[in-house]
This record gives structure tokens, C-alpha cells and sequence, in this order.
């Protein structure tokens, strides 16, 4: 069965990318087409005259996706903040919902899984008018919440779910990632409280540079 997923998380840098490739990998080791995309990318270097999107090209790698990046990734930026802001700090055309459905549609075609990738949370602003809740019932995905382990992400985890519940947005579960190499009692204790605070929708951990669980993985296929 095919299955489209959205990864947003809890925050900014807390391994959505790292779970996007993980997750990429995984299922076309399993012998699946996968798709990706990351409708919107932000930080964006220039290379070539081009602004260059590096988290798209890496999970483009990760998912040995060959659409083009132009498809994967129809709207850069250099400015590091949210989408709809970044568009105009850096007077360059702002994401087009009808035009990412477009793509979208063009890689599920030929893919039978989805990744798509998001920037920072599940309501950072997209465009003015719509989020990536919005987008995620447009294109009818389930949401993969990656959470950092690190101060503060029970709160922002129970932000992130009641959100989407607050919005019927479909849950496919949550990854806590950790961010830091060291070990902490800190850390372990945030993985016992998310497994109470999340219940049947934590999908479990990713320890720092390890590979992703097995049984994530085939809980999401």
C-alpha cells in the first residue's frame, strides 16, 4: 500500500532532514519507488547563479529520486526565516499552492511512497494565508513529527499534536531525534515522557548518527 507523508517538526534544526534521508533510504532498500520533494527551501546558497537546495538534493540522494530538483524543489530562499517572510525579505516570488500540487502530482505518479519535507513547524506560515497543516490536507498526507531531544520539546511535541488535532490533520506518528551527541539522563527521561505524552503515535527514537530503527521504519510501511 502506498502511503504520503509529510515530515515537519517540532522547531527548526531538530532532524528532519536526517529523518527525511533515513526514511528515503529505507524504503527503496525495501524495493519501493520513492518520492520526494521539499516544496520550499530557505538558506539556500547560491551555486552556479542559481540558489541551490541542499536538504532537497540530499534527500533526492537518500531516496535515488531522479526528478529534477527544479520539481523537487520549486521555491528557494536565502533568508533563513519562514517561507511567506522570506519571499519577501528577499523580493523573489512567493510559494504558489497550485503550482506545488503540480509538482507534487508529477513525482506521485511516478512513485508509490511520498516524502515531503517541510520548514520548521506544522504552522509555520507558508504563505500568508496557509501553512503546512493547509498543505498537508491539500495533498492528503499524514504527518511524521520529528521532535529534537532537548529542552523543551514535551512542550513544543503537545504544541505541534494539538495543533494538527485542532485542524483534523492526519498523524502518522512522532520520531524524537536526538540532536546532540552526548548521552544524558536528560535526554532518556524526555523519551519515557514522550512515550506517555504521544502514547500509540510515538514511533520511537533516532540516536545521534545511528541508523534509523528497523522498527520504525516498518511501522511506516
Amino acid at each position: 500500500m502506498s502511503r504520503r507523508f509529510l515530515i515537519t517538526g517540532t522547531d527548526a534544526k531538530v532532524g528532519k532532514t536526517t529523518i527525511g534521508c533515513a526514511l528515503g533510504f529505507a524504503f527503496r532498500a525495501s524495493g519501493m519507488r520513492v518520492g520526494v520533494m521539499k516544496p520550499v527551501e530557505t538558506e539556500c546558497v547560491e551555486r552556479d547563479g542559481a540558489l541551490y537546495p541542499a536538504d532537497a538534493h540530499a534527500l533526492a540522494l537518500a531516496a535515488s529520486c531522479a526528478i529534477p530538483l527544479e520539481t523537487i524543489c520549486p521555491y528557494r530562499y536565502r533568508s533563513r526565516i519562514a517561507p511567506a517572510a522570506a519571499a519577501e525579505f528577499d523580493q523573489l516570488p512567493p510559494p504558489d499552492l497550485a503550482n506545488i500540487s503540480r509538482c507534487f502530482r508529477e513525482i506521485a505518479n511516478q512513485s508509490e511512497n511520498m516524502l515531503v519535507e517541510g520548514v520548521g513547524g506544522i504552522a509555520e506560515p507558508l504563505t500568508w494565508d496557509s501553512d503546512f497543516a493547509d498543505l498537508a490536507a491539500m495533498l492528503d498526507l499524514e504527518v511524521i513529527v520529528v521532535g529534537g531531544n532537548r529542552p523543551g520539546c514535551l512542550n513544543a511535541s503537545a504544541l505541534a499534536l494539538n495543533y494538527m488535532s485542532a485542524k483534523s490533520i492526519k498523524v502518522a506518528g512522532f520520531i524524537l531525534c536526538d540532536i546532540d551527541q552526548a548521552e544524558s539522563r536528560e535526554a532518556d527521561t524526555n523519551e519515557r515522557s514522550l512515550q506517555r505524552l504521544c502514547r500509540t503515535l510515538y514511533l520511537g527514537r533516532m540516536r545521534h548518527r545511528e541508523p534509523l530503527a528497523k522498527t520504525i521504519v516498518e511501522k511506516l510501511l
